[in-house]
């Protein structure tokens, strides 16, 4: 079964840009606030001019999370939001990360870049990292790269000696999907979004450490910019997955984009 046989639809096709990207490429502290995204992100990581929209981006193939700007692309994100079920969260009891497959494995089936030869992270690091450095005799394994972080807006000049400085963040949480019902699901679709482009983003590690399992109420990139683009993404998980999230973390996602 293939990821849109029975569990969504992309509501977009990619755009030209995100093609033209991944070709170029194959190769919990509280919210102090919720203030829309501030400034223009000239210069920072999180507009490094390969960033692109999560509206542009439903499938998740294109890199990094680019802020999502102008009142019509707002309305839009504002729109996608809306669509997502609430439900109260669920007790973790019988969460194990085994429930969804082994860490960063190539065969689950019906997400892109699944069966390439590449094991999910080192996907994950190709898409959004530049000047990459691969292993002696591998085109797969990334040894170096530099960063664009879009949680926090800087850039990390990563090296595998010190792989704890990157991490693969899923944007809606594993502990937190088998809370709000995929501890019910088959196996192959807890496989499938523990590896699916679309919910994973090679951030900074003590952001991402700082996140742990919270929904969007409890936690936010420290970035601003991207905060309406990180609410974005977390619906379209959601959509896609047919997974609810709390009432607090809807309402959360909704201000960040003026909803």
């Amino acid at each position: 079964m293939t990821r849109n046989e029975g569990w969504g639809i992309r509501a977009r096709s990619a755009g030209p840009a995100v093609i033209a990207a991944v070709v170029l490429l194959t190769g919990c502290e509280g919210i102090q606030d919720a203030e829309p995204p501030v400034g223009d992100g000239s210069g920072s990581a999180a507009s490094d001019g390969r960033a692109v929209s999560p509206l542009d981006n439903p499938e998740g193939t294109g890199p990094g999370l680019a802020p999502v700007t102008g009142e019509s692309d707002r309305a839009e994100a504002v729109d996608l939001i809306t669509k997502v079920a609430t439900k109260g969260r669920g007790p973790k009891t019988g969460y194990d990360r085994d429930e969804f497959g082994y860490a960063w494995m190539d065969t689950a089936d019906g997400v892109p870049l699944a069966r390439n030869g590449c094991d999910t992270r080192n996907d994950l690091l190709q898409r959004d990292g530049q000047d990459l450095r691969f292993r002696s005799g591998s085109d797969c394994v990334v040894v170096a790269m530099t960063l664009a972080d879009p949680y926090t807006g800087t850039t990390i000049e990563w090296r595998k000696q010190e792989a704890a400085e990157v991490q693969i963040d899923h944007v809606v949480p594993l502990s937190y999907s088998w809370q709000m019902g995929s501890s019910r699901w088959p196996e192959s679709k807890r496989e499938q979004l523990a590896n699916d482009p679309l919910n994973l983003i090679p951030v900074d590690g003590s952001a991402n450490s700082s996140k742990s399992d919270s929904g969007p109420a409890s936690w936010l990139p420290p970035d601003k910019r991207v905060r309406c683009a990180y609410a974005v993404r977390f619906a379209q998980v959601a959509v896609e997955y047919e997974l609810p999230v709390t009432p607090a973390d809807k309402r959360m996602m909704l201000q960040q984009c003026g909803g």
